[in-house]
């Protein structure tokens, strides 16, 4: 899990945790051994108590574990991937997370500036391709090889989406036909439609009939699409919206 910004103790015990248990701005790794919530790995940026003062909450976007990959040493890792208001995609190794350095950040992976604008939402995962869609700029895709992402993104969308950002759902058929939806929320709202394996083909969005048939009124915030038996359904600020084929 995410924590969003707070106190965080940067006096650490023997085994490396906050001296007073506080985990502001931090990934959390939680436990139940012995039938107790604990806290059994973490990381904290190395300028949690400057990003904490400055209101730039990790916690405002959610975590994803990714499945397993394997390195360029052929050792599988299994890893989550976040993001936060300061914009920087950060990459921990779940078995080994990185916890605290006062000096440096101590993970897997750091993508410093990558979602400039901040992280309001969650990515979404897709055939070795994680979407991220920052606050006021465009849905990109970040591409994986031997458990690393491409320093930068690999597409990216023409529209930008406006605060809170966007957060992308995926259909497919398996491992074919990858379509990333998402919700912009202007007034009126759009559902956009994007191809998985390049994002500057726009497949469809709900402006597009000239008559105004798909409009669904005023956007919401932090909407994700859910897609199910052929059909995408949109929280909006009175219902759900519900799109499908035509006959």
């Amino acid at each position: 899990m995410l924590t969003a910004n707070g106190a965080f103790e940067t006096t650490l015990d023997a085994k490396g945790f906050p001296n007073q248990g506080d985990y502001g701005n931090s990934f959390l790794k939680l436990s139940l051994a012995g039938g107790t919530l604990t806290v059994s790995d973490y990381f904290t940026m190395h300028n949690e108590v400057n990003e904490s003062g400055n209101d730039q909450d990790l916690g405002s976007g959610g975590i994803m574990l990714l499945p397993d990959l394997t390195d360029g040493g052929g050792v599988v890792r299994h890893l989550a991937v976040g993001a936060g208001k300061d914009g920087n995609l950060y990459v921990v190794n779940r078995d080994a997370m990185g916890r605290f350095n006062s000096n440096s950040n101590e993970i897997w992976q750091e993508l410093p500036g990558a979602l400039a604008g901040g992280i309001w939402s969650t990515p979404a995962y897709f055939n070795g391709a994680v979407y991220y869609g920052p606050s006021g700029g465009t849905l990109r895709a970040f591409t994986l090889k031997a458990a690393q992402l491409a320093s930068a993104s690999a597409s990216s969308t023409a529209a930008r989406f406006a605060y809170p950002g966007t957060s992308p759902a995926v259909s497919a058929n398996a491992a074919s036909n990858g379509i990333v939806w998402a919700h912009e929320n202007t007034n009126p709202a759009v559902l956009h439609a994007y191809d998985a394996g390049n994002l500057a083909h726009e497949l469809y969005n709900s402006s597009q009939a000239a008559n105004g048939r798909d409009q669904f009124g005023a956007g919401n915030k932090f909407i994700t699409p859910m897609i199910a038996d052929g059909k995408v359904f949109v929280g909006t600020q009175s219902g759900v919206a519900v799109f499908g084929l035509l006959n």
